[in-house]
């Protein structure tokens, strides 16, 4: 699964918005739809942000692993 992939899957499971999912990441909306879209990769600071908010790890957030549980 790619990093895109990943986080259109978690905002879609946790029902919230691309605006609430970028203002838990630290970014604008527009960037936030660029990470969805495959347009730009997000930086290791975004998809820790969103790891935490999702409170999952991030090899799971990134589809690295299919354990969600945080160490």
């Amino acid at each position: 699964m790619s990093i895109n992939d990943g986080l259109r899957r978690f905002r879609k499971a946790y029902k919230i918005t691309q605006k609430q999912a970028a203002q838990a990441a630290g970014v604008t909306e527009r960037n936030y739809q660029d990470y969805e879209y495959g347009k730009v990769s997000p930086s290791a600071t975004v998809l820790i942000s969103l790891a935490d908010y999702f409170d999952v790890s991030l090899d799971y957030l990134v589809g690295r692993s299919d354990e969600p549980k945080r160490y």
